[in-house]
């Protein structure tokens, strides 16, 4: 069974841990997808990534629920990954709910993880920004 989930995983905390495991425990290989340094800086602007592709791919990789990692660029290179890779079941998160999914429909399934509300990329940057 293959599983599939994806994200930009610039700045790795619990929140990502805790989605990693969760898709692991649906059973088989979870593969992971991860936005490009080109697609992260179009997506949340110039002062990211934080960490480069090749770092963050290199975590990712790292940690144990993960089987297999990906870097794509647009949202087209991320529909043909999902398309060729026919995922059993497509964990995204909750805030994607009624929003267009890419790639959903070559997915058998489609899960929802809800996210832990303290741990977001963009909040923690934001946090740590403001004390200095």
């Amino acid at each position: 069974m293959i599983i599939w989930t994806n994200g930009c995983f610039d700045v790795l905390h619990r929140g990502h841990i805790e989605l990693f495991k969760y898709a692991k425990s649906l059973g088989g290989q979870l593969h992971v997808g991860i936005d490009s340094d080109y697609k992260v800086n179009k997506d949340k602007g110039n002062d990211r990534p934080v960490f480069s592709e090749d770092d963050r791919r290199y975590m990712v990789d790292a940690i144990k629920y993960v089987d297999h990692t990906y870097i794509f660029s647009s949202t087209s290179d991320l529909e043909q990954l999902i398309k060729f890779l026919n995922p059993d079941i497509m964990v995204i998160g909750s805030d994607w709910k009624g929003k267009t999914v890419i790639g959903k429909q070559y997915a058998k399934r489609l899960e929802f993880f809800d996210r832990i509300k303290r741990y977001s990329t963009t909040e923690i940057l934001r946090w740590t920004n403001n004390r200095k």
